[in-house]
C-alpha cells in the first residue's frame, strides 16, 4: 500500500517515528513534510495528504498535528477524504471497516508513541467491509459533500 504521511511542526517528531513503522510493515511511504520543528500551518499539510490520495498517488494517509483536531477538520474539507482522529484501537479499525476512512489523524500531544504505532498498524491492516448499510451511508456522505451551503 502507498501511504502518504504529513504533519505540522507539533507532529514532526512522531511522524519521523511512524515513517519507519509504516515502512517496517511493508508499505511504501510518501513523506510530504514538514521536515523540521519550525512552525508551519497544519491546513497546508492536510491538503497535501488529501490531494495525494485524491490524485491516486497514495492509497491512505496519516496526518499528525498537536491535537489532531485542526488537521482532521482541514482534511475533511476535501470531498472524498474521510479523515478521523483515532486515539483508540476500535476507532482505527472500525473507521475503515464501516466508514471507509482513508486518513488516520493523530494528535502528537495526546497519544503515546507506542499507541500511535499500534493505531497505524491497525488502520493500515483494516479493510472496508463493503456491506450494503455502509455503502448506503457513504453515498449519503457523498451527497453532503456536494451540497450547496445556504
Amino acid at each position: 500500500m502507498r501511504v502518504v504521511i504529513g504533519s505540522d511542526h507539533a507532529g514532526f517528531e512522531l511522524k519521523k517515528l511512524l515513517i519507519d513503522s509504516v515502512g517496517d510493515l511493508g508499505h511504501e511511504v510518501i513523506n510530504i513534510g514538514t521536515d523540521g520543528p519550525e512552525p508551519v500551518d497544519y491546513p497546508d499539510y492536510a491538503e497535501k495528504v488529501g490531494r495525494a490520495i485524491l490524485e491516486g498517488k497514495a492509497d491512505r494517509g496519516i496526518l499528525i498535528c498537536g491535537s489532531g483536531v485542526g488537521a482532521s477538520v482541514s482534511a475533511n474539507k476535501l470531498p472524498g477524504i474521510r479523515a478521523a482522529i483515532c486515539h483508540d484501537c476500535y476507532s482505527a479499525r472500525q473507521g475503515v471497516e464501516h466508514d471507509e476512512m482513508n486518513v488516520l489523524v493523530l494528535g502528537a500531544r495526546i497519544v503515546a508513541v507506542s499507541l500511535a504505532v499500534d493505531l497505524v498498524r491497525i488502520f493500515l491492516s483494516a479493510k472496508f467491509s463493503g456491506e450494503d448499510r455502509h455503502k448506503r451511508r457513504l453515498e449519503k456522505i457523498a451527497v453532503l459533500e456536494t451540497a450547496v451551503k445556504n
